[in-house]
């Protein structure tokens, strides 16, 4: 094969929270240069909440004890005051592979935001969108069960998928399609990389389990403190809600709306329902490998380097 005309390599690991695809990730990466498949490999995030800075307890922001010195990207690049959308998440992770392909690394995308993915393994065109002032001030006229009806009407792929409690998700949604009277674009099998995609499969309960153990984990590390340490530095509560998931009930928490253990059961019921939401997005692509064990990642991680 001419090598100067062959697609660049590219991993991913997917798949739903908390069934570990950051420590894969880590240890494919090692795995790599421990077998000289490549010079080296290095890990970039595809979280949507990862990108902020200061969101770390809440979002499982991989530390860099366990980085086991792998170079991580596109972590801390956002403040958590603004959007960060996903094409600009898009532009960045396209660089960032670029480079790591000029040194003659493999790039490990990891992450469990399906769009995140998609974007850069499909190279989606991604509207651009501006936002539209007169539009949004319509939509939020309108009860959250009225936009995920609208939306679900009008582009039930994207419904199927987003965070249906995520008013700002909703309304941008909405606000995409009706502007570029457009759903998503469905994905495609084609691809700018050479691609290997690398899916952890868990049985439902013990995933339902990994998420308890891992949310009683996150409040005793200080995830409470660190949600009332980002309204200290102007995060208001109504971005932190808009953020999702822990930052939206631990807010919710701290402002007195909720108790302490209706906070514990409404985020363990939530993180559950936002994981099978991630696996309905998953699913819809079958080049996914599905595993269950380091092992067969590994091998599959062979196979594709060696070819």
């Amino acid at each position: 094969m001419d090598n100067s005309t062959a697609k660049p390599k590219l991993i991913a690991v997917v798949g739903p929270t908390a069934s570990g695809k950051s420590d894969l990730a880590v240890s494919i990466a090692r795995f790599i240069k421990q077998q000289t498949l490549a010079s080296g490999a290095e890990v970039i995030s595809a979280d949507s909440r990862q990108v902020y800075t200061g969101l770390d307890i809440g979002s499982g922001k991989i530390t860099k004890k366990e980085m086991r010195s792998i170079p991580h990207h596109l972590l801390d690049v956002a403040s958590p005051k603004r959007t960060f959308t996903v094409t600009r998440y898009q532009r960045l992770a396209k660089k960032a592979i670029a480079s790591i392909v000029r040194r003659g690394r493999v790039p490990i995308l990891c992450g469990g935001t399906g769009l995140y993915i998609d974007a850069v393994t499909r190279d989606y065109i991604l509207p651009d969108v501006p936002p539209q002032p007169a539009l949004r001030k319509e939509l939020e006229l309108r009860s959250t069960d009225t936009l995920v009806a609208q939306l679900t009407r009008i582009d039930p792929q994207r419904a199927a998928t987003i965070d249906q409690y995520n008013r700002r998700r909703l309304i941008r949604a909405l606000e995409i399609v009706l502007t570029t009277h457009s759903p998503v674009p469905p994905i495609t099998s084609s691809s700018p990389y050479d691609l290997l995609t690398i899916g952890i499969a868990r049985p439902n309960e013990q995933l339902r389990s990994l998420i308890e153990a891992r949310l009683h984990r996150r409040i005793k590390s200080g995830m409470l403190k660190e949600v009332a340490r980002l309204h200290e530095h102007g995060v208001s509560w109504n971005r932190l809600d808009g953020l999702g998931l822990e930052y939206r009930w631990v807010s919710r928490h701290l402002r007195g709306i909720l108790t302490r253990e209706a906070m514990i059961e409404t985020l363990t019921t939530e993180i559950v329902q936002y994981a099978k939401r991630q696996m309905t997005w998953f699913k819809r692509d079958p080049s996914i490998h599905w595993i269950t064990t380091e092992a067969e990642a590994l091998v599959l991680v062979k196979k594709f380097l060696e070819k």
